[in-house]
């Protein structure tokens, strides 16, 4: 029996003939249920649609988007899954591009010319790997990570072979888990044993979560001095950096990383941000101008890198660029949730430079309505644009985008920075106002969710929660509330598909904005409890 058979493939190629001619090897290897992309934007639509066994990606897309970029995306959005083999194919021996490729790790790469029997190698190979680790990809994607761990420790003992990626597997979901401590003896134990790069940056990791910055930045170091290539390192190291107020050194490192890899978009844009802090006016805006053009085929850009290089060329003064920038996020940016309010507060900062205080006004009122409630907009962006208002009298507008912001806020930093904005403008006892405000309504909030679970309506208090997290997306605690809220509800009422996987994304949410909060390890365990209690994993 064919080994391919029944799996499922995408190619994405640009050229009809080389799209024909990769579908004839996939054929000649067994594989039928195949569907075409001739482009990253088709693509991605294919993805978010359904998923594939295996993707076939040609680097040159063309249209703009290369398959790097796509890649970033891909992974970034999770448009796939642990198990699909990505195959990036290139014709091209530039080094650039291919480090670029593997820092987002896809399966393989294969270069051009190859056989029908090479690709057939290539993927049989990659199949074999995938099938001795499935059992652990689908306990992850149904939110089992401590499952997951046990089936990492069972098969390090039945596949030898494959023993160092079980235990880079099993480090990795404690980090996700928040349980740096039992990720380190693992990682230690490899970089010690083995010498291995990444089992040192996994300790760095564990390091830089429980904030000891200096042993964390002293490991990455070393590791960038004897790892020239190893770009994740370098994004560590400037992490650390910047965590430590060390802007122009975070700047150095990032720089460095881009000269080795100068495809990935999200590391481009970090460097622009960290050179605008910094005062290096001339990297962020050649770094930015580079985020734009990159990012401008993307399903996924973001009118922001507008913003940011608005900023940028206002703050150096050349505002003939800026205004050319401005029209360029109108022509490219439509149909993108908070484009209109980047245009407006765009708009807004070239006006203040020229001096013309009529436009300024409107296009702060422009702004600030589009912003209302919206929860694309970053809330540095926000927190910026409320600065604006407050040093034109608009102290209003001002005070519902701080609102916004401290709704969302995930950290007691994050609500301090809020209200430093109000303090900074004269407006200290609003900012505190406000703080108290939206602290109240959280907390009355999540009263009314657990009173309505306690008299047992828990599908009202999933759907107040939800509601709530939909509107403060940034709010760990409402995540974990209504993380709670579907979890009860699944464990009292029956299992839901629909709630599983919300119950997911909201655990997600709160892993993300607040990864040290102490009551997870109790989410975790009610989760692990309702899958077993509906046999959705194998115990």
């Amino acid at each position: 029996m064919n080994e391919l058979d029944g799996l499922t493939a995408l190619l994405i190629e640009p050229h009809a003939g080389m799209r024909a001619n990769l579908h004839s090897m996939l054929n000649m290897c067994g594989l039928t249920r195949i569907e075409h992309a001739s482009s990253a934007n088709q693509a991605v639509k294919q993805l978010s649609l359904r998923g594939f066994d295996l993707v076939l990606c040609e680097y040159d897309l063309e249209g703009g988007q290369d398959g790097q970029q796509l890649l970033e995306d891909l992974r970034h959005h999770k448009l796939i899954s642990l198990a699909t083999m990505f195959f990036m194919v290139t014709a091209e021996g530039d080094y650039g591009k291919v480090v670029s490729a593997a820092e987002l790790a896809p399966t393989d790469y294969i270069l051009k010319p190859f056989t029908a029997d090479r690709l057939l190698e290539r993927v049989a190979r990659a199949l074999e790997k995938r099938n001795v680790f499935l059992p652990v990809y689908r306990l992850m994607e149904a939110g089992a990570q401590h499952e997951a761990i046990e089936a990492c420790i069972a098969g390090e003992a039945a596949h030898p072979r494959h023993a160092v990626d079980f235990l880079r597997l099993r480090a990795e979901l404690h980090l996700f888990l928040g349980e740096a401590s039992l990720a380190e003896p693992i990682y230690r134990q490899l970089a010690e044993s083995k010498a291995i790069a990444w089992a040192r940056l996994g300790l760095a990791k564990t390091l830089y979560l429980r904030e000891q910055y200096e042993e964390a930045g002293s490991l990455l170091t070393e590791l960038v001095q004897t790892n020239t290539n190893f770009v994740d390192a370098y994004d560590w190291l400037a992490r650390t950096h910047t965590a430590m107020g060390e802007l122009e050194k975070s700047q150095q490192v990032l720089g460095r990383a881009v000269a080795v890899s100068p495809h990935a978009v999200r590391r481009l844009r970090t460097l622009g941000e960290v050179a605008f802090e910094a005062g290096d006016d001339e990297t962020a805006e050649k770094v930015l101008k580079q985020v734009v053009a990159k990012a401008k085929y993307s399903e996924f850009r973001d009118p922001e890198d507008h913003v940011k290089l608005v900023r940028t060329l206002v703050r150096k003064g050349d505002p003939v660029a800026a205004a050319s920038v401005i029209r360029d996020l109108d022509r490219s940016m439509g149909g993108k949730s908070h484009a209109d309010a980047c245009s407006a507060m765009s708009s807004a900062l070239l006006h203040e430079y020229t001096g013309n205080d009529e436009r300024l006004l409107a296009s702060l009122n422009v702004a600030v309505s589009a912003s209302r409630d919206l929860p694309a907009m970053s809330p540095d962006l926000k927190l910026e644009l409320a600065r604006s208002c407050l040093a034109h009298d608009m102290a209003d507008g001002a005070a519902g985008l701080v609102r916004d912001v401290m709704r969302n806020a995930a950290d007691a930093s994050a609500m301090d920075r809020a209200m430093s904005v109000m303090a900074q403008a004269g407006h200290a006892e609003l900012g505190t106002a406000l703080a108290q405000e939206t602290r109240q309504h959280v907390v009355d909030l999540v009263a009314n969710g657990a009173e309505r679970a306690r008299s047992g309506d828990y599908q009202g208090a999933v759907g107040l929660m939800q509601e709530a997290a939909l509107r403060m997306p940034g709010n760990p605690q409402v995540a974990f509330n209504a993380a709670l809220a579907l979890l009860r509800c699944l464990e009292h009422t029956g299992w839901d598909d629909k709630l599983g996987q919300q119950a997911l994304a909201q655990m997600a949410a709160v892993r993300r904005l607040d990864p040290r909060n102490p009551k997870l390890a109790a989410l975790t365990a009610l989760h692990q409890a309702v899958l077993k209690k509906y046999k959705k994993v194998n115990k």
